[in-house]
């Protein structure tokens, strides 16, 4: 294909974040966007998500991301005729010691101060809203009954969906090699186009995107793992649930029990393949929570390479050197928080703010030439790993490519 020029925007990375971001710059007005995907559209993470969608943000910007995000998957249908599957399922964060419950507390009064319907549960509480799990083992728990699932590859159908309905150009196969130094040419597989925006969203390969683009980014990648037990009918009504310490999750799916995890010791960077052992390890804590999973197979498993940041908070922000790059990553929330981040994003490059969340602290300038982050990372978050696996000359590259 030809890629039509010149473009008013050039999105890059055809996951949840670059396409919606895509649609949302469209839908703003402008009249010609085009995506670039080196592969397929929702190829990568976004298909192979667990579609966790939860308003119990860590943080005040994770709060109003997530609550956002939440009200866009409900008003789809009415927008775009098709939708990605929001359920509302209510999402435990149980609490084992004193510390986590004070944590808890805290947590709670600020997502309260921020309208969001969230409550302390009892041991009792928790123990009757969810009967199936293990009684007796908490210390109470924090709830919030506005918390959900999407389906993944719903959300790839519909923002697939979106994209050809609003005209947007869809360049799959597609590679992004690099920018011009006044950003405003951008350099693909299939030639350069001019383009008054750019904005790269590569996810869990976005630090090599930006290093294309001679620009620092402290996001990496990280094995996630996701299975799928056997049926069971006690199942079916189960709030989602996140014990925090394990960085164990789980929610209802097809009549069985869906839980994934992360390991922090897992090394960062490409990998799609089960580790059995630490299967194996969770599983074990899984039992002891949710004792009626001991005794069920195995329906569904599946790997993923999911992006991160190293204080679990997304990007969003200007690039560092140009006046019309910006830079997106849902820092591994993308089903929870990624159709905020991308109209954030699209808010930024079109006006210089968004009114969904303040992204003055969001940006790139919060890392330091280590990647390490001014700011406090979201105490809820999968526990990913400590250092980036990005290359080391990435930080002086910046200028040095661009020269």
């Amino acid at each position: 294909m030809n890629l039509p020029k010149p473009a008013d925007a050039v999105v890059v990375g055809g996951g949840t974040v670059g396409a919606w971001c895509a649609w949302f710059l469209r839908r703003a007005g402008l009249d010609n966007v085009i995506l670039i995907e080196k592969g397929l559209l929702g190829q990568g993470a976004s298909s192979r998500a667990a579609g966790v969608v939860r308003v119990q943000g860590g943080t005040p910007e994770a709060v109003r991301l997530g609550r956002w995000t939440r009200e866009f998957y409900l008003r789809q249908r009415e927008e775009i005729g098709t939708d990605s599957g929001f359920t509302q399922q209510g999402y435990l964060l149980p609490a084992f010691t004193e510390p986590e419950v004070a944590a808890a507390h805290a947590r709670i009064a600020m997502q309260q101060s921020l309208g969001l319907p969230v409550r302390w549960l009892t041991p009792a509480e928790v123990d009757d809203i969810n009967p199936t799990m293990a009684h007796g083992v908490t210390l109470g728990a924090s709830y919030c009954d506005e918390d959900g699932f999407i389906t993944p590859p719903r959300n790839v159908a519909a923002y697939t969906a979106a994209l050809a309905l609003a005209g947007v150009t869809v360049a799959e196969r597609t590679r992004f090699t690099g920018l011009s130094a006044d950003g405003r040419t951008v350099r693909t597989s299939l030639g350069e186009v001019e383009a008054g925006l750019v904005v790269l969203a590569g996810g869990p390969r976005l630090a090599e995107v930006g290093a294309l683009a001679g620009i620092s980014v402290p996001a990496g990648g990280v094995q996630h793992q996701v299975f799928v037990t056997e049926q069971h009918q006690a199942f079916a009504d189960t709030p989602m649930a996140f014990d925090v310490p394990s960085g164990l999750y789980w929610r209802p799916e097809e009549g069985g029990l869906l839980f994934g995890m992360s390991d922090p010791d897992e090394p960062p960077g490409e990998n799609r393949t089960i580790d059995y052992d630490y299967l194996a390890l969770m599983r074990t804590r899984l039992a002891a929570l949710v004792p009626l999973t001991a005794g069920l197979g195995i329906r569904r498993a599946w790997a993923a390479t999911i992006d991160f940041t190293p204080d679990h908070l997304p990007i969003i922000g200007a690039a560092p050197g140009y006046s019309s790059v910006f830079v997106a990553s849902a820092g591994g929330a993308g089903m929870m928080w990624g159709p905020a981040v991308a109209r954030a994003a699209a808010d930024l490059a079109l006006t210089g703010a968004s009114d969904i969340v303040d992204t003055t602290d969001l940006g790139l300038d919060r890392f330091d030439a280590s990647g390490h982050s001014r700011l406090a990372a979201d105490p809820i978050a999968l526990p990913f790993p400590e250092k980036l696996a990005f290359p080391e000359k990435l930080a002086s590259h910046e200028k040095a490519s661009r020269a």
